[in-house]
C-alpha cells in the first residue's frame, strides 16, 4: 500500500509540474505587475532606463522584441540599428509609461523585463507593437514571457510583407 501512495503523489506532482501555462489567462496575470514611472533615457531600441513611481530607477528590457544592435560591446552596429534606437529615444524619453512585467520578471543581466505602453491618447501606444509595425524589431519570444506572442508574430509579419523598415533595408 506504501508504493502506490507514493506513486500516487508522484503521478500527481508530475501532473501539477507539466501542466501547459496558460498563454494569457489567469497564471500570467497573477505573477505580472503593473507599474507606472517616466523613461529617463532611451539605452537602445529595446532597452529602457525608467524613473517608477516610487523613487527607483530600472533597467528595462522590452518583451517580445530584438531591435538590432547599437550599444553592445564587442557586437558591431547592426543594419537598422540607428533608426530604431532614434526612433526610441523620440518616441518614449521623458513620456510617461505603464509597464506590464513578464511572468518571468527579470532576465540574466537583472533587467526588468515588461510589455510599455506610452501614455497619451486615449489609450496610449503599445510600444513594442509600435516597433514591430514600423518594421524596427523583429519578435523574440520567451516563455513563460510569450502573453502577446501570437499578436507580435502578426504585426511582425504583416510589416514583413510590406517591406517596412528593416524588412526592406537589411
Amino acid at each position: 500500500m506504501k508504493g502506490r501512495g507514493s506513486i500516487a503523489l508522484l503521478l500527481i506532482a508530475a501532473a501539477i509540474l507539466l501542466r501547459p501555462w496558460d498563454r494569457g489567462g489567469s497564471a500570467g496575470a497573477e505573477a505580472s505587475r503593473h507599474l507606472g514611472g517616466r523613461v529617463v533615457r532611451a539605452v537602445d531600441g529595446d532597452t529602457l532606463e525608467v524613473a517608477l513611481d516610487g523613487g527607483a530607477t530600472e533597467t528595462v528590457r522590452l518583451i517580445g522584441v530584438d531591435t538590432p544592435e547599437t550599444v553592445k560591446p564587442d557586437t558591431p552596429v547592426q543594419c537598422f540599428g540607428p533608426r530604431a534606437s532614434a526612433f526610441e529615444h523620440r518616441a518614449v524619453e521623458g513620456r510617461r509609461v505603464r509597464l506590464l512585467t513578464g511572468v518571468e520578471p527579470r532576465d540574466f543581466y537583472g533587467r526588468l523585463l515588461a510589455y510599455v505602453w506610452v501614455e497619451g491618447r486615449p489609450r496610449g501606444r503599445f510600444l513594442e507593437a509600435e516597433l514591430l509595425r514600423r518594421g524596427l524589431a523583429r519578435t523574440l519570444t520567451f516563455h513563460p514571457n510569450d502573453r502577446f506572442a501570437p499578436r507580435f508574430e502578426e504585426i511582425e509579419q504583416k510589416a514583413a510583407r510590406a517591406g517596412k523598415g528593416l524588412w526592406n533595408a537589411c
